[in-house]
């Protein structure tokens, strides 16, 4: 087996080395007539040898040639080389792309695709032979850029390495053949995919014609607008079964502008506001427009897909933002999301009114969406409406977050958007926080270096004013204590005294013995010399007690009274 392989690897080519190969294909390429002529002659020695196998490519490279040589010598008139030259590019099309004909035959410009063909070369080629001769100076262009592609797509190629004369050979054309076939296919569903995307057009335009006929949008212009069905019901059922085969196509026809995003003119048959307002909510009267048909697609599927395709559309509307589409993508995203809210806000409305809500809600039983992709797809989008839809996610998720992981959602959100948040329901322990930008910071931060300058400034000058005033009101106070205390043995300590080094009762420079405290000069009071103080005696008898009466004149002791005190002294 391996022989065979080895065998199979073996050519035989027509020419003796590598250097003729090179030589014939300067000459080929050259300007110079000679030395083309030279390299013709080559190449029909070569097919001599070769018999019916010679490369196509060098064949056509050799008609190619000829064509220009017999152009440039003059002996041919404008017509005849029309001739010439058309019929070595009609050989050159037809021989190049019959190996990768398969079974079925398949468009010449589809072949011609897959070699890089340029298609304008298949358009002159298919004049030649069905329609009228092209000028000279199209065949010329035609002549020299097909010989730069054989140039590039083989000449070039065999100088890489070995010699590869069975260029387009039957094995590569089978390789060549199943990729033909994966660019058909890829072909086929990309034509499905505009077969689809006309026809989901086709079918929202009818319903919206009924729709508008049903609102007496435009009276007087219902019939330019002919229904392709009888009535809403079957044009119903036909979006429905086409939501079956191809959901993200009518999903994607959705988004468009002149369906879910209204344009002014729709805005104004509707009378809606043409301004989008401040709060994230549908007008009334579009979302009713919508209603009969998003109740028929109200699959979770469905809702699922729509959520997505929403915030894709909101992410790219971030990069390239338009007020008017961004608001109202944004209002289906809080519409469908509202629809799915486990809150109940309406404890106290009657039956009426909670079938005239749930009347206008896309759907009434609760989805189970997918809130992680949600939370990422918003915080993914940013915009206004962006802490909005955010603080919907964060309040009807089914295991919510952590409250300070959602506060710093919501505040980062604002922060990035230079949005204030403020909901009309804001979550507990919330408190309103100013938003900071790198130009607020930075005006912030001067402002707070010339308030802490005039600060010190001030406190310089208060602490220099103390000073001064704790100076002078100090001087005084001590020139007081000085004259209270002249002449007595006591005097002020001026001195800068660490009085925490010294116990209690003990001065600096205080000697241990204890006479040092004796004062030189005292004088004496006998006990009989001591003033007495009268009191009422009525004050301090309480009732029914008996007591000596007193009178204020003469001492209030005795004479024994005074020994038996003294007598009882005792001196330390």
């Amino acid at each position: 087996m391996k022989k065979k392989s080895s065998a199979k690897r073996r050519h035989v080519v027509a020419w003796i080395n590598k250097a003729e190969w090179d030589q014939v294909l300067e000459y080929l390429y050259s300007k110079d007539c000679g030395l083309q002529k030279y390299a013709l002659q080559r190449v029909s020695a070569w097919k001599s040898r070769y018999a019916n196998s010679t490369p196509v490519a060098v064949e056509n490279t050799a008609d190619l040639v000829r064509c220009q040589v017999l152009d440039r010598s003059g002996q041919l008139d404008g017509d005849d080389l029309i001739l010439l030259y058309g019929t070595a590019l009609v050989r050159f099309v037809n021989l190049i792309t019959e190996r990768r004909q398969g079974r079925v035959a398949r468009p010449l410009r589809l072949l011609a695709g897959t070699l890089n063909i340029p298609e304008w070369i298949v358009d002159l080629r298919h004049n030649f032979t069905h329609r009228k001769l092209p000028t000279l100076n199209w065949c010329r262009k035609g002549c020299k850029v097909v010989l730069d592609w054989l140039q590039q797509e083989y000449w070039s190629r065999q100088l890489g390495g070995g010699l590869n004369e069975d260029w387009g050979s039957q094995s590569d054309g089978e390789d060549e053949e199943s990729e033909l076939k994966q660019q058909e296919d890829a072909l086929m569903a990309r034509q499905k995919e505009i077969e689809a995307y006309k026809a989901a057009r086709e079918l929202l335009i009818s319903y919206e014609k009924e729709q508008y006929q049903a609102f007496d949008g435009l009276p007087e212009q219902r019939s330019l607008w002919p229904a392709p069905f009888a009535d809403m019901s079957w044009i119903l059922a036909e979006i429905k079964q086409f939501a079956l085969e191809s959901s993200e196509t009518l999903t994607d026809v959705l988004m468009e502008d002149g369906f879910l995003v209204p344009t002014v003119e729709q805005l104004e048959s509707l009378g809606c506001d043409t301004v989008s307002s401040t709060a994230t909510q549908l007008p009334q009267t579009f979302l009713r427009f919508w209603l009969p048909l998003l109740k028929m697609l109200n699959s979770p599927s469905f809702i699922h897909l729509l959520l997505e395709k929403l915030f894709v559309e909101l992410q790219q509307l971030s990069k390239e933002p338009s007020n008017h589409r961004c608001f109202y993508i944004s209002a289906w995203i809080s519409e469908v999301i509202l629809c799915n809210s486990k809150r109940f806000e309406y404890h106290f409305e009657t039956k009426g009114q909670k079938k005239a809500r749930m009347k206008d809600r896309i759907f009434v039983n609760r989805i189970q969406l997918r809130w992680q992709q949600l939370l990422s797809a918003c915080l993914d989008a940013p915009c206004v409406s962006t802490p909005h839809l955010l603080q919907l996610i964060l309040d009807d998720m089914e295991h919510p977050l952590p409250l300070e992981t959602r506060q710093g959602l919501l505040q980062l959100c604002s922060i990035y958007t230079q949005t204030a948040h403020s909901e009309d329901q804001p979550m507990s322990g919330q408190k309103e926080q100013p938003i900071y930008t790198l130009e607020s910071l930075h005006e912030k931060l001067q402002h707070s270096r010339r308030q802490s300058q005039s600060h010190t400034q001030r406190s310089r000058t208060d602490s220099e004013r103390s000073d001064a005033f704790q100076e002078h009101e100090g001087a005084d106070a001590q020139a007081d204590k000085a004259k209270l205390l002249r002449g007595s043995p006591w005097q002020v300590c001026t001195d800068r005294v660490q009085w925490k080094n010294y116990p209690l009762g003990k001065a600096p420079g205080q000697s241990e013995d204890p006479s040092c405290l004796m004062v030189d000069n005292y004088s004496t009071m006998t006990v009989f010399d001591q003033p007495v103080e009268l009191e009422s005696t009525a004050s301090h008898i309480a009732p029914g007690v008996s007591a000596p009466q007193r009178t204020s004149e003469g001492a209030l002791w005795t004479h024994s009274d005074v020994s038996k005190l003294k007598s009882g002294l005792q001196l330390f």
